[in-house]
C-alpha cells in the first residue's frame, strides 16, 4: 500500500452577489494511502487510446470534506487532475474512486 499526499478539488457555490451563486474551485490538501492501485486503456474518440485509473484512495477527512462530499472534482495524484467517479464514507476516512484524466468540466 501506497501513501497519498495531494490536492482534492471542489467545485463549490459561492456568492458572488446577493442573491447570485456562481461556481468556484477551492483546493485542499489530504494525506491518507492508495489502496489499490489499477490501469486500463480504453479506446476514445481521437486516435490514442485513453488510460484509465480504478485506483481507492482512502484519506484522513476533515469537516470540509464531509460537508461537501457532492462538490469533490479530482484528485491529484501522479503529477495529475484524475476525476472523482465515487466517494464511501469509513468515518474517520473517504474511500475515492478515481477514472480517468480531469478535463475540468462537471
Amino acid at each position: 500500500m501506497a501513501r497519498f499526499h495531494g490536492d482534492i478539488g471542489f467545485v463549490v457555490p459561492v456568492e458572488t452577489a446577493p442573491g447570485v451563486w456562481a461556481p468556484e474551485e477551492e483546493v485542499r490538501t489530504y494525506f491518507g494511502d492508495v489502496n489499490r492501485e489499477g490501469y486500463r486503456w480504453e479506446q476514445g474518440k481521437s486516435l490514442n487510446d485513453q488510460i484509465v485509473v480504478t485506483n481507492y484512495i482512502s484519506i484522513v477527512a476533515d469537516k470540509f470534506a464531509y460537508e461537501n462530499l457532492s462538490a469533490m472534482r479530482w484528485v491529484r495524484w501522479l503529477g495529475k487532475k484524475w476525476s472523482i467517479n465515487s466517494v464511501e464514507v469509513n468515518r474517520p476516512r473517504l474511500t475515492i474512486t478515481i477514472g480517468g484524466l480531469y478535463n475540468g468540466t462537471d
